[in-house]
C-alpha cells in the first residue's frame, strides 16, 4: 500500500519539524516547506529518510500570496517525478511568526504581517493546493491556546487565529462533499525556539505556565506533534470541523 504523502508548512524546525517526524514514524512521506532555513530543512529530510520515508523540502514563505501559484507547480512536479502521484493526503498549515505587543501598541505594519501569514497566507494556500489534495484527505489548521484564554500582549496574533478557528467550520462544512475533513489545533504554551525560545528558556514563565496548567508543566513539542500525527489519520476519520486544544488543561 502507497504511503500517506503530507505537506507540512513551515516543517523545518519547532512544532513542524516534530510533526514531520512523527507522521514519518507512521509510514507517511513529507514535502515541508522552509522560509530561510534551507539547511535545518534538509536535516529534517535526511532524519525522515533515516527513519525509513520519502521527502522533500520546498521554499515557501506562506506571507507572500503572490508566489503560491508557482509553489504548488513545485508541488505537483515533486508528486510526479518523486511518487508518480498527482496527489498528496494530508495538509498541515502551520508556519507561522509570534508578536508580543499591547493592542495600543500594535502598528498597522504589525497587524498587516501576522495577518498575511497567520490569516490570509493559509487561506489562499489551501484554496490553492485543493486540486492536489485527494478525496478522503485531511487539513489541519494551526490555531493557538490564545484564542481562548487571554495574556495581554498577545491580541492580534490571537485574533487571527480566532479567525481560522472560524475558517475551519466553514472549510470543513464546504469540503466535506469530497470526503475532506477540516479541524484546528490549539496548542497551549510549548518549550520551542518560538518567540524567540521564551517558553522554553525563562524559567520564571516556564514555571507560571506550569502553575496554571492542570496537568502541571509547560507543553513539550511531542505533546503536539503526537497530536498533529492522530489528527491528520484515518483513525480520526470522524472528527471533523472541531478546535482540538492541547494545552494540559491551561487556564481552566
Amino acid at each position: 500500500m502507497a504511503h500517506k504523502i503530507a505537506l507540512i508548512t513551515g516543517g523545518s524546525r519547532g512544532l513542524g519539524k516534530n510533526a514531520a517526524l512523527k507522521l514519518a514514524k507512521k509510514g507517511c512521506d513529507i514535502i515541508l516547506t522552509y522560509r530561510n532555513q534551507a539547511q535545518e530543512a534538509q536535516a529534517v529530510i535526511n532524519e525522515i529518510k533515516a527513519l525509513g520515508g520519502q521527502g522533500a523540502a520546498l521554499q515557501l514563505d506562506v506571507g507572500q500570496t503572490e508566489t503560491f501559484d508557482a509553489f504548488v507547480g513545485e508541488v505537483k512536479a515533486e508528486l510526479q517525478n518523486r511518487w508518480r502521484r498527482d496527489s498528496f493526503d494530508y495538509l498541515l498549515n502551520n508556519a507561522g511568526t509570534g508578536l508580543h505587543k499591547p493592542f495600543a501598541e500594535t502598528t498597522e505594519a504589525d497587524f498587516d504581517a501576522l495577518m498575511q501569514v497567520h490569516f490570509k497566507g493559509p487561506f489562499f494556500l489551501t484554496q490553492k493546493l485543493l486540486p492536489l489534495i485527494a478525496d478522503g484527505g485531511s487539513i489541519l489548521n494551526v490555531s493557538s491556546g490564545l484564542a481562548r484564554f487571554t495574556i495581554p500582549g498577545a491580541g492580534a496574533y490571537a485574533a487571527m487565529k480566532g479567525a481560522m478557528e472560524v475558517l475551519t467550520r466553514y472549510q470543513a462544512k464546504e469540503l466535506g462533499e469530497r470526503g475532506i475533513r477540516v479541524n484546528i489545533l490549539a496548542p497551549g504554551a510549548i518549550e520551542t525556539d518560538f518567540s524567540g525560545g521564551v517558553v522554553r528558556d525563562n524559567a520564571e514563565l516556564n514555571a507560571w505556565v506550569a502553575s496554571q496548567t492542570a496537568l502541571g508543566r509547560a507543553g513539550l513539542p511531542d505533546d503536539i506533534g503526537n497530536a498533529v500525527a492522530m489528527l491528520l489519520s484515518d483513525e480520526s476519520g470522524w472528527i471533523n470541523g472541531q478546535r482540538i486544544e492541547a494545552s494540559g488543561g491551561m487556564s481552566l
